[in-house]
């Protein structure tokens, strides 16, 4: 007999709280929804072995340095039915569960999440080394010592000693600041699209749980300090609370 909850599986951490950006995205989908689900805690190396079989792998593009075959979020519904990916995972639940309504592709989205990709792109030698250090069991480790310095071309303490800190968030700060812009575009705020909550909402909101899992002083604060108007993100995110709380099962 299967489950009547969704069965959502995330990436644990030694805090046994979300912390991933892309998993917090479907995280705060659910919430919103007010769907019942249960959370199924995955270490880095058991997401092969828990979604074979069971979803088609990613597709490899050509010349890729690194891109793993099965990747988190993934979701089982109640009909035994997977989806892996955050896109399609969240046009599925949308589809499924239509109350309340929610816009997955509001006209800023792309925008907003070209911006994120490049914030990401700055500051990964910092979320490359504190990452294992603050967030993941040692059971991760291996995976993440072993895949995250074919990404960077380098050894990660020589990534984060060139590339990390004062440059690294010198790089960040004109992307942080294009979304401080952009989160003031429609004065009513405290959401992109004024007080009407979208889908890009739930993109930054869980880019902004990310940091502050990393490190609150030497992470989140910083990229408040660097986007021009801290009252602005912290705004969005108290707005977000509701849809935020539950964050460990």
């Amino acid at each position: 007999m299967s489950s009547e909850k969704i069965t959502f599986f995330d990436l644990t951490s030694q805090q046994g709280t979300a912390w991933s950006l892309n998993p917090w995205r479907i995280r705060l989908l659910l919430n919103y929804k007010g769907v019942d689900y249960e959370t199924k805690w995955v270490e880095y190396p058991e997401i092969k072995q828990t979604l074979e079989g069971h979803v088609a792998p990613n597709e490899i593009p050509p010349g890729a340095v690194y891109d793993p075959l099965y990747t988190i979020p993934a979701i089982k519904f109640p009909d035994g039915t997977y989806v892996m990916q955050s896109r399609p995972i969240a046009e599925a639940i949308n589809e499924r569960y239509p109350e309340p309504p929610i816009d997955l592709t509001p006209p800023i989205l792309d925008k907003l999440v070209q911006s994120i990709s490049k914030i990401m792109g700055a500051i990964q030698p910092i979320f490359f080394t504190l990452v294992p250090q603050r967030i993941l069991n040692n059971a991760s480790h291996e995976h993440w010592y072993r895949t995250r310095p074919v990404y960077a071309g380098m050894p990660l303490d020589q990534f984060w000693n060139e590339k990390g800190g004062e440059v690294a968030w010198k790089a960040a700060e004109p992307h942080i600041r294009d979304i401080t812009a952009m989160l003031k575009e429609n004065p009513e705020g405290p959401f992109f699209d004024g007080k009407t909550v979208t889908y890009a909402d739930f993109y930054w909101t869980g880019f902004l749980l990310f940091l502050h899992h990393m490190g609150k002083e030497d992470v989140f604060d910083e990229l408040l300090k660097r986007s021009g108007d801290e009252k602005v993100h912290l705004e969005h995110l108290k707005a977000a609370e509701a849809w935020t709380k539950r964050d460990d099962h």
